[in-house]
């Protein structure tokens, strides 16, 4: 069960660091997006559970991300 987690944690920071380098075209804006679904994948993974719990936490969170990071005129 050790090794298990030791690479899953391995993959996920593999997975982490691939797409924070493909963020580096992004404006300010998309990257808030992707951020924000992102963790709203996870959260909703961990709350909701299984497949629809991620989807809805990665919309929920693309939708704030995407306001948070709104440019303000």
């Amino acid at each position: 069960m050790t090794n298990t987690r030791k690479y899953s944690v391995g993959a996920i920071a593999a997975a982490v660091l691939i797409v924070v380098s493909g963020c580096a075209g992004m404006t300010r804006q998309e990257q808030g997006t992707a951020t924000g679904a992102v963790i709203g994948g996870v959260a909703g993974n961990v709350i909701g559970g299984g497949v629809l719990g991620t989807a809805a936490g990665a919309v929920v969170g693309g939708v704030i991300g995407h306001e948070v990071t709104k440019p303000k005129y």
